[in-house]
């Protein structure tokens, strides 16, 4: 019998494959299977020497165990756990991983994590998807910005910048008796924004749900084509948001956002300009910025 190839697409397939094929492992390899079947939540943040030494291996067999399950590699299968997991841990299960970094590693550790995210966004990202979350937003009747919890800052954000060049936004809080009353009137001329990341918040996805069910646009800023969110939606923006310890990285999804600010902006720079012009006159008469960002206005 030859061992069942594993797509590398097929993430929440792997436990399955690996009990599967039990049978054809070598003794090393079937300890490193019960290792990533009962504690795959570890297993997925260790490098191959480190899994080998837990499980008792060489590192040469746990690369042979990755490649034996059709995966190019190590990278590939530690990636396919990660992917496994993601969606799945909760906050506490978080800091207990994050622990594994050294201290004096984390803030490059997670920087580089970030930049990471950033560069896996820029080559998943859907071009057409792109172009027509902008379109519709620009012919939009009405914009409901929905996003709750960790993503709540997001939709604060998008609906605070899109305010400056479109008057018809509404940002949609986490309120359970809000988010229906603040979108009754949404209707199939309107747009819903909604952002959704693991873990998802199902009160996210059933608003999302009821605004496709009303005819409006729905646009979903989510990490995979494949999340909850994106189910119901005419037009799906993946960006990339792994874990840093129990905070969610959110640089990609913010990058991504900054580009629909940017692209809405230009569509509309004669707005953008009135609009700010008439504002700074504003801020300069209620001394909103200071002028001076060399004096801090004490007294020396």
């Amino acid at each position: 019998d030859e061992v069942h190839m594993l797509s590398t697409s097929a993430f929440n397939a792997l436990l399955k494959i690996i009990e599967d094929n039990r049978s054809l492992f070598s003794k090393g390899q079937k300890r490193i299977a019960d290792y990533i079947v009962h504690s795959y939540d570890e297993a997925a943040f260790m490098t191959a020497a480190k899994l080998g030494d837990t499980v008792g291996v060489s590192e040469s067999t746990v690369v042979r165990f990755a490649y034996s399950l059709g995966l190019d590699g190590y990278p590939a299968l530690q990636e396919a756990l990660q992917e496994l997991i993601r969606h799945r841990l909760t906050s506490v299960q978080r800091i207990r991983l994050a622990a594994s970094i050294p201290q004096d590693e984390m803030l490059r550790t997670v920087l580089t994590s970030d930049m990471n995210n950033i560069r896996a966004t820029i080559e998943m990202i859907d071009n057409d998807s792109f172009r027509g979350a902008i379109n519709a937003i620009l012919h939009a009747r009405r914009i409901y910005v929905l996003g709750i919890r960790s993503a709540m800052s997001l939709a604060q954000f998008l609906t605070y910048y899109l305010d400056f060049v479109c008057d018809n936004v509404m940002f949609v809080n986490g309120a359970v008796q809000d988010i229906y009353e603040r979108m009754v009137r949404l209707g199939p001329e309107d747009v819903c924004f909604g952002i959704s990341f693991p873990r998802y918040s199902v009160r996210t996805i059933d608003a999302m749900r009821y605004a496709k069910a009303q005819g409006a646009t729905v646009i979903s800023l989510t990490d995979l084509p494949t999340s909850p969110s994106a189910a119901f939606a005419d037009f799906t923006l993946c960006a990339r948001s792994d874990m840093a310890s129990f905070a969610d990285s959110l640089v990609a999804p913010l990058s991504l956002i900054n580009a629909i600010i940017a692209a809405i902006g230009l569509a509309r720079q004669d707005e953008a300009y009135q609009h700010l012009t008439q504002l700074e006159q504003i801020w300069s008469a209620e001394g909103v910025y200071m002028t001076d960002p060399q004096s801090t206005g004490v007294e020396p």
